[in-house]
């Protein structure tokens, strides 16, 4: 296992920021999915997976890449990327069937925070106030975009299976994250035979569970092929990289401008409208996200280049 991107601090500062790219184009998500139309969520995941999957297949064969190599890898990073990838987005639709869509979003986004924390597990890595100062402040920040500052979270009783799964996806995607570090060794050109399987996988529960819905017009269908390049595919290769190779605590904090961003395009869309509490929330996102970047944006004295 090769350890050169954790002693190459430049290295390390390059994976953080592919990784940060990911959380970028994640904000591109409500955006989309409210363009792409009526479409059933498991058919959307398997198309959009499906989509960057078959960019990546692509990928390999122009560079002359056999087929199977990339899919050839250990039985543990399967089992991993495929949960993590498919068992996520499953728990997250589960939750936003089953509660207030409001409620399961912000249970859902305790995924960067838990990754800060869970980030204190892994060898070498070690957790500073900063690092969790920075994540609360951008959770205290998301719940303040979701609720718009005047409406109560009200978590009703007969919602809790809705609120198990949303807590179940923010703990699913925090473990895999994590756990991928274990498998820094396996190319990040894997992620695409893991979504080859993902996809197949939402593709059997949408054929169980769902209508057929199909695009009507050419910017749904563009918007789903959107989903596939971008939030819904792309950026996981985007993120499988960062986690592997760069400061996961500072990628967790960062994660918080995902819903920030992401109300803004809605807003730039007029599908959104910004008020008090939503200039309130960004500012909050904003400091935590700058001061759980600090080893990020500080470079140590012994590392700077002379």
């Amino acid at each position: 296992m090769s350890h050169s991107h954790h002693d190459d601090p430049g290295a390390r500062r390059r994976a953080t920021l592919v990784g940060a790219l990911a959380i970028v184009i994640w904000a591109s998500l409500a955006i989309l999915t409210t363009i792409s139309g009526a479409m059933e969520p498991f058919q959307m995941v398997a198309i959009a997976f499906a989509v960057a999957a078959g960019v990546a297949t692509l990928h390999t064969l122009c560079r002359g890449d056999g087929l199977m190599r990339h899919a050839r890898q250990p039985l543990p990073a399967w089992v991993v990327s495929v949960g993590g990838l498919f068992g996520y987005h499953v728990l997250v639709f589960l939750a936003l069937k089953t509660a207030p869509p409001l409620e399961a979003n912000l249970i859902n986004y305790l995924w960067p925070l838990l990754i800060v924390l869970f980030s204190a597990l892994l060898p070498g890595e070690r957790l500073r106030w900063w690092h969790v100062g920075g994540s609360l402040f951008g959770l205290v920040g998301t719940a303040l975009i979701l609720t718009g500052g005047e409406e109560p979270l009200a978590f009703e009783g007969d919602a809790w299976p809705g609120y198990l799964a949303a807590f179940g996806a923010a703990l699913t995607w925090s473990a895999y994250s994590v756990l991928n570090r274990r498998f820094a060794h396996v190319p990040t050109q894997a992620v695409g035979p893991f979504l080859w399987v993902a996809s197949v996988l939402a593709l059997i529960c949408h054929l169980m569970f769902e209508t057929t819905v199909w695009p009507g017009t050419t910017s749904e269908w563009l918007a789903v092929i959107g989903l596939g390049l971008g939030p819904a595919g792309g950026a996981f290769f985007l993120w499988d990289y960062g986690v592997k190779h760069g400061d996961i605590r500072v990628l967790g904090g960062l994660a918080y401008t995902t819903p920030l961003m992401s109300t803004a395009l809605l807003v730039m869309f007029g599908q959104g409208l910004l008020t008090t509490a939503t200039a309130a929330a960004a500012l909050l996102i904003i400091c935590g996200a700058v001061l759980a970047s600090k080893d990020l944006l500080i470079t140590p004295p012994s590392t700077r280049r002379r």
